[in-house]
Formats: C-alpha cells, structure tokens, sequence
C-alpha cells in the first residue's frame, strides 16, 4: 500500500463499533410484545436516538419516544420479540433506558434462538431460547451495556423486563453470518453487511459510521452514509473491510447520492489477500473521478481473488454505499457453509437438514459432531453415514 502503515487507524475494538443486527435500517423488526399500552414496541429498534418533548401528554399518559409497558400487578415479566435484520453473533447489548426514570424496569434478560423460515410469533413461543444476558440491573436513563459470549448464529432476541417498564431503544452488536443457500442464488456482493462483511476501521468517521456504507438497500439522506470531517493536509480518508469471504470483483458501485457539496472528488478501491503485506495490495478500480450525488458503476477485470479491501477518498468526504459484486471462491464457500451450520442452533439445524431426506439417526449423529471448523471434516461426516452427495447443499461442492 502506498501508506507506509495505518498510522491513523480508527480502531473498531469495542462491540458497540459493530454493527447494530436489529436495526430497522437493516431490516429489523419487532414481531411482538406481550403489552405495549404506553408506547409502541416499534420504537425499540430506530436507528435514531431517543427523544424527549416535556408535556406531551396522550390519553394513555406522558408519550415516551420508546417502548413501554402497564404496571404489572401480577407475578411475571413483560418481553418483546425482535426478528434481526442480518442473523449473526451477538457480541453485546445495548439496552438504553433514554428519558425513563421512575418507569425502567429494575432488571432486564436477554435470549436469543435460531430458526429456520420466518415464524410467526405463535411459533415463536415454541422455540429453543439461550440465554444471552442473564436477568440483570440496569439503570433509568442509561445505556446499559452488556457484552454477549455465545457463540451461536441468532434469528430473534427476547427482550425480558423483570417485572415491567420501559425500553427506549434495544441495541443487538454482533457479526454478520450469511446464509450461504442465499448467497448460491444470485449473484454476490462480497462487501455488504447481509453477506457477512465488516468494517475493520477507518481514517475518521466525524459525521456518520462506516458500517452505513455496506447497509441494505439505498440511503435515505446523507447521514446514512459515511462521510469525514474536512481536511486540511495533504492526505485522503479511507475505509478498511473484510470481504463476506474471499471473491473475485466483478463490479464496483460508488454511489454519492444526497452527497451534493461534500462528495469525494476521486476515489479508489484496493485489494488484498494479505492485509499485513504492503506488496500484496492491487488495484480493483484505480483512482477514478467521482460526480456528486450519483450511483456510479465500473466494470472490473482484475482476474485475482481478494478477501480485503480498502475504499480511499480523495481527499475527504461522504460515500453513501459501496458494493463490490463478484463471485466467491469455491474454498471460500466451502468455508462459509462450514461456519454457518457449526453456528446454527441444534433445532434449526435439525431442520435444515431434515428436508433433505436423511433419518433422524443420521441427522442427529450429523448435528451433534459439530462444530466441525473445517470442510474436510463435514465431508468426513457425510461420508461416514453415506450421504457424501449433501455436500453440494452444506458446502456448495
């Protein structure tokens, strides 16, 4: 790379850098709540903080900018479902108590389940539920934060409030875990957040996040991109990721809409199989003059697989989405399957496997092997109750 390092990395080292999988801005959404007769439990998943307006009174009491329930009177909890946006790995909640005061709930619990298909909330109930922040203290007008080990691909959280309250927002930090079955249908872009891509850092995040460059779907304004603050140097900004899994780019997407009179002038897209190694890095797409608010696309030919990537803008300023669509390798791929179905829940492995005409002796002896790690093992285990002809499905070979 032309920088000797990243002198001026930003680095993401706390989970709450990474991305948000139950946002609405990616797809979240609450699928039901046991009550919600002060406030609606939609409110829990914006991507904006909460808000507070003094004397905004409704015929139900003090209108809250967040979830809410009545006064329990009777023993139990109250709780919400939230379908995630992007199923991954919990690294951390956030549950912010923003403007509650004298009505959050004194203790809080947080589980999570992974499961197949789309539920309803009917089904739901029946579901296998691991713990992922056990009933714990928060404090009234607080983000609580609360890091998350388990090691497990989630679907849906529950929140549980012991007895009852209110939730401003719920935050769910975690890494992306792509169902490789969807990726097999269409075409790939290795760099979006749904397809299991991250951001590792970036030169400076001032306005907007990084992570909003790789989101689903378009931006709605400009503070759903990412954008720099002004330089006053002769340097340039940056964004460093790693890729869904290793791919050759076929398409470059730069796209500066709502960025009127702060886009990049120029901008550039690297590539690499070795981050630490300063000869390794190519040009994808060679530094290229940008046009504001304007979804560009370039055709690339570089015939040469890369699992990391490094955006530069020249010199400064905002980038609403990037996507870079390719194709995966067949390593790579293989890979991806092994990971996805090592973190799969017992029952929603069970039920991937099911349809595919196995008995339940082989898929149990198939789900209780893992975690397998690599594909070499899963092939070993498909071979040993003959169904080597599964590996297409798993691995994609």
């Amino acid at each position: 790379m032309t920088d000797s390092a990243f002198s001026d990395f930003t680095d993401f080292t706390d989970f709450t850098d990474l991305p948000d999988l139950a946002s609405r801005r990616v797809g979240g959404a609450v699928v039901f709540a046991n009550d919600e007769l002060f406030a609606e439990k939609e409110n829990l998943i914006r991507p904006e903080d909460a808000v507070f307006q003094p004397h905004t009174f409704g015929h139900r009491g003090q209108v809250y900018d967040g979830w809410e329930t009545r006064r329990r009177r009777e023993p139990g909890f109250d709780f919400a479902v939230v379908r995630l946006g992007v199923p991954g790995v919990v690294r951390g909640v956030v549950v912010d108590t923003a403007w509650f005061r004298g009505n959050y709930p004194p203790e809080i619990s947080v589980e999570g389940a992974s499961v197949e298909g789309y539920p309803s909330p009917a089904e739901l109930e029946e579901v296998e539920w691991t713990p992922l922040v056990p009933r714990s203290a928060v404090q009234g007008d607080t983000r609580n934060c609360f890091p998350v080990d388990v090691e497990r691909r989630v679907t849906h959280v529950r929140l549980c409030l012991h007895p009852d309250g209110g939730v401003a927002r719920l935050r769910v930090h975690g890494e992306p875990v792509a169902d490789p079955r969807v990726l097999d249908a269409a075409p790939v872009d290795l760099a979006a957040l749904e397809s299991g891509a991250t951001v590792l850092g970036c030169s400076n995040r001032f306005y907007s996040s990084p992570t909003n460059l790789i989101a689903p779907g378009q931006a709605r304004v400009m503070g759903e991109g990412w954008e720099t603050a002004r330089r006053r140097d002769d340097g340039n900004d940056w964004v460093f990721l790693r890729l869904a899994e290793t791919g050759r780019v076929l398409l470059v997407e730069l796209d500066t809409t709502h960025f009127v009179g702060n886009a990049p002038g120029w901008a550039s897209v690297r590539g690499t199989l070795d981050p630490t190694d300063e000869d390794g890095w190519f040009d994808i797409l060679p530094r290229t003059r940008l046009q504001p608010d304007t979804r560009h696309l370039f055709p690339v030919g570089v015939d040469r697989d890369v699992s990391h990537v490094r955006l530069d803008v020249y010199p400064d300023g905002g980038m609403a989405r990037l996507r870079l669509y390719g194709a995966l390798t067949p390593s790579a791929r293989e890979r991806l399957g092994v990971r996805w179905f090592d973190l799969l829940g017992n029952q929603q492995a069970h039920d991937v496997v099911r349809p595919l005409g196995l008995s339940d002796v082989d898929i149990d002896a198939l789900v209780a092997e893992r975690p397998y790690r690599d594909p070499m093992s899963l092939r070993k285990a498909l071979a040993a109750i003959g169904q080597e002809s599964l590996t297409r499905f798993l691995l994609g070979s």
